[in-house]
């Protein structure tokens, strides 16, 4: 288990931007020290826990060293072979919801760092899904992968504008998917069985 952290790692179990990081460690609100003849700044783990929960920023991602990943969408079986394949990785956690409204509220609650999501969901389309993230000053670390089956590149391009950071068409191979997950939450790719 990690014991200290860089600027860069406390940033993204916070979920806040570096420069945020930097300035609270600057102004004393975080506790660390700096490497000797250096500008570099760490901070030790019990003390980026206790800033985090000063903070009220969940204390779940340094509890379990995992990084979180939401499935979204409403096929039921792809979803199952999707999370199943993910939770097989012992370095995520993942949970998942079959609408729109449902990503809306598990979003907020669950601060994922990855969301796979279908563009076609029964309520909302997935552009307004990447959208609603993308309007959240505190989501700006979170990845986006949006699946589906269309091919429209114009439909295409207005997700990537909406905030998406990558596309997949259905069908799809579940392993390049994974691929794709662990290239955009900067994870080493896991071993194939």
């Amino acid at each position: 288990m990690k014991t200290v952290f860089t600027t860069g790692e406390a940033a993204k179990i916070c979920k806040v931007s570096q420069q945020t990081i930097i300035r609270c460690f600057d102004s004393g609100q975080l506790k660390g020290f700096r490497v000797p003849g250096s500008r570099f700044r760490r901070i030790p783990r019990e003390l980026l826990y206790t800033f985090m929960r000063e903070n009220g920023i969940p204390t779940d991602a340094l509890d379990s060293g995992r990084r979180k990943v939401l499935v979204v969408d409403d096929d039921e079986d792809l979803t199952e072979l999707i999370c199943d394949s993910l939770e097989r990785d012992g370095r995520l956690e993942v949970r998942s919801v079959n609408n729109g409204f449902g990503a809306g509220m598990l979003i907020k609650e669950f601060r994922p760092d990855l969301i796979v999501l279908d563009v076609m969901l029964p309520d909302i389309n997935g552009k307004e899904v990447c959208t609603l993230v993308r309007s959240q000053k505190n989501m700006d670390d979170v990845r986006i992968i949006c699946i589906s089956g269309m091919v429209e590149d114009s439909k295409i391009q207005e997700l990537y504008d909406a905030g998406a950071n990558d596309f997949i068409k259905k069908p799809f191979d579940v392993d390049s998917l994974i691929g794709r997950i662990c290239q955009l939450l900067e994870l080493e790719a896991a071993p194939t069985n």
